[in-house]
């Protein structure tokens, strides 16, 4: 999360110094609309600033994964860089429209302009000459926008249709960095704030267009077949086995992939619920009912049937040197805890982590299912997994006052928490509060992909 807040307020502050820069006499502006000019310049400079970064961010680059902490931490940020231009694009809006409003119902009256300097520059005359159809189609662009990224945060709203309305936004863009080259103040473009907005702009434009042509994440896709489908109606999952006889990397475990079984729904994130074992070539994604699609996924999903794998992606990798290892899978957020214990099962002779890790792994769920239970509890044996099993509605919540009493060691433990979000919050700040290094050792998947 640190480093999410670090490129968010950097963008802003950056843009932000670049333009103080561009603008040498703004202490001396006085007067609305002077103000209003500089304003509708800045607010629109930072909107198309977290726009573009947001739809570079939707190729889902693997080279920012790492510092970020995964994918999932990626979209946290393209969320929040859709949430900031939406925000600041309606404040470019209101200056840009609210006194005009004011001097058309009377309150304000307009000053009477100077004579407009005769354009030389060939380059700006072109654009000044489209400035009439810029404001009028960006205005539009701007209405779309709006409501596609309110529907994106509107989690009510089905993901098939989320999937197919998201994609519009990289046509709005399109139209707004028309809006923008056109109404940039045109000295900016000689100055590092222009060449930032160019640089930041070309890269959102390639990306919309990978987007609307459906490519994004094409170059790490694979085609599989479904091998095998198991149901576990106690707890309403489904565990779908899929064999990846060419060109998968391989994975490591607490990665995930996006799957897709029709292309009108497009993919979907799972956590890869398996070890990868190249002599046996297959993935298993766990996947429970509980949205609109995975509901349809038992009906939907039969043996033989063909899948596109993308990925692998993720750092939820359990790479650390402690000596010991607290899992937390709060429901399905148990199934990278399947995958790590899945592995050392079939590595145990070679292992890759500390020699004496000790792993408590507590799986907190409200369902039930004993044929999901033994198997869960034959991986902690093979794998040398200490389970806690707690059920709800029989053994109360867990909370972080019961890990610490099962696991005296935690001071000097690492946490890997998979389950719901607001769950691991709390948690997080339970062990905080007792002294626990949360924002070294406290590992949290935000598997939130809108």
């Amino acid at each position: 999360m640190r480093n999410i807040k670090i490129a968010l307020w950097g963008l802003l502050l950056l843009l932000s110094l670049l333009w103080v820069l561009a603008e040498p006499g703004l202490s001396a502006v006085s007067g609305l609309f002077p103000v209003r000019t500089l304003a509708v310049q800045y607010t629109g400079l930072l909107a198309m600033g977290a726009m573009s970064l947001a739809m570079m961010l939707a190729l889902r680059p693997r080279w920012p994964e790492r510092w970020f902490g995964g994918l999932d931490k990626m979209y946290r940020l393209h969320k929040w860089l859709g949430i900031t231009a939406l925000v600041v694009a309606v404040v470019h809006w209101l200056w840009s429209q609210g006194p005009k409003w004011a001097v058309g119902a009377g309150l304000l009256v307009r000053p009477e302009r100077d004579p407009r300097p005769v354009i030389t520059d060939p380059i700006q005359a072109f654009l000044n000459s489209l400035r009439g159809t810029a404001e009028g189609i960006g205005e539009w662009a701007f209405y779309a926008a709006v409501v596609l990224i309110l529907l994106a945060l509107i989690h009510a709203f089905p993901y098939r249709l989320f999937y197919k309305t998201h994609r519009l936004l990289a046509l709005a863009y399109l139209v707004l960095v028309f809006h923008a080259v056109v109404l940039v103040s045109f000295p900016y473009w000689a100055s590092p704030i222009g060449w930032a907005m160019a640089a930041l702009m070309a890269g959102g434009t390639i990306s919309a267009v990978v987007v609307l042509l459906r490519r994004v994440g094409a170059g790490r896709q694979v085609l599989g077949r479904i091998t095998a489908l198991t149901r576990y109606p106690g707890v309403d999952t489904l565990e779908t086995v899929i064999c990846v006889p060419q060109g998968w990397p391989g994975h490591r475990p607490g990665q995930f992939a996006f799957a897709m079984s029709d292309r009108s729904e497009g993919p979907h994130p799972y956590t890869i619920a398996s070890s990868w074992n190249p002599k046996e070539p297959a993935i298993t994604f766990i996947t429970k009912a509980l949205g609109d699609h995975t509901r349809r996924l038992p009906r939907a999903l039969a043996v033989g049937q063909e899948v596109r794998i993308e990925g692998p992606y993720g750092c939820f990798t359990f790479d650390d040197e402690r000596p010991c290892q607290i899992w937390i899978g709060g429901g399905i957020g148990i199934t990278p805890f399947i995958a790590r214990m899945k592995h050392m099962a079939l590595n145990a002779g070679q292992p890759d982590w500390p020699a004496g890790q000790n792993i408590h792994l507590f799986h907190a769920t409200s369902d039930v299912d004993e044929g999901a239970l033994e198997k869960l509890a034959e991986d902690a044996r093979c794998a040398d997994v200490r389970l806690h099993v707690l059920v709800s509605g029989r053994d109360g919540r867990l909370t972080g006052e019961r890990i610490r009493t099962e696991v005296p060691e935690w001071r000097e433990a690492s946490i890997w928490f998979c389950g719901p979000a607001g769950f691991g919050t709390a948690l997080k700040a339970d062990f905080a509060a007792h002294g626990f290094p949360a924002e070294q050792h406290f590992h949290q998947e935000l598997f939130a992909m809108r």
